[in-house]
């Protein structure tokens, strides 16, 4: 047996397992931090090891120094199409904020201990409902496809398109902000006209002070129609699936 080639299959899996970790830290569902440390380490490996065909056509030379690159190298590229994947997610998150500051419900914002960060009511809500979603519908599968395809049509030793980044990387921050207003736009029309209500009434009269009483009827309003923007979330989210998979392919290379 020729001990070369069972080290370069170490090393083809060391640095597949490498990228695929650094993509597991950052692209949703599998960043949450309810999966184990240990649990996205094996889940790496599991990743790599089916395309060993393609991993081992591309490994560099075996030294320590060359591996040392190689290794820093896919790690920015598992982290870049991570990034690229969660800004494209990132949009129902900023939906939920947003209804959030027009609802009022921003004065009730608590630590949450599954972010391990200052999380909004319905910006958590939504998010956990699109984790739901991605489930129910294998959108995960397919967002996993995209990123195994990478190895195809990025081997170990490519360069890395950094122009071809910044592109993407700028589209994805416009696209995270009009899916964002897409999304929640519905409910943030109803209140803003019930906004313009209350001022309305406040000139009429100015006694009552109807921008006190606007607090729980803007809530009430959010509460009640929630489900209607709700509604909107499977379509969105089929849409943005296609998006992030289609970026992260053309980011590797293969489109």
């Amino acid at each position: 047996m020729n001990p070369d080639v069972a080290i370069g299959e170490l090393v083809a899996i060391f640095l597949g397992a490498t990228r695929a970790g650094a993509w597991l830290w950052l692209c949703p569902p599998f960043n949450s931090k309810l999966i184990p440390s240990q649990i996205k380490v094996l889940l790496s490996v599991g990743i790599a090891l089916p395309m060993m065909p393609h991993l081992t056509k591309s490994v560099p030379s075996i030294e320590t120094s060359a591996i040392i690159a190689a290794g820093a190298l896919q790690i920015f590229v598992g982290a870049a199409l991570g990034f690229i994947t969660y800004l494209f997610f990132a949009a129902i998150q900023a939906a939920g904020d947003m209804i959030d500051v027009f609802g009022g419900f921003t004065l009730a914002t608590a630590y949450d201990p599954l972010s391990q960060n200052q999380s909004s009511i319905f910006g958590r809500f939504y998010n956990l409902v699109a984790a739901t979603l991605l489930f129910a519908s294998d959108g995960h599968q397919l967002v996993l496809r995209g990123f195994m395809e990478s190895y195809k049509t990025m081997p170990l030793n490519a360069s890395f398109s950094m122009a071809t980044f910044n592109r993407l990387l700028t589209e994805g921050i416009g696209e995270m902000f009009v899916s964002a207003i897409q999304i929640a736009g519905p409910l943030i029309a109803v209140l803003f006209l019930t906004d313009v209500a209350f001022g309305l009434l406040n000139r009429v009269a100015p006694a009552l002070n109807a921008f006190q009483l606007g607090f729980p009827a803007k809530i009430f309003l959010v509460l009640t129609l929630s489900g209607t923007a709700i509604a909107i979330l499977p379509r969105a989210l089929d849409g943005l699936i296609d998006e992030a998979v289609s970026a992260v392919v053309h980011l590797t290379g293969g489109g």
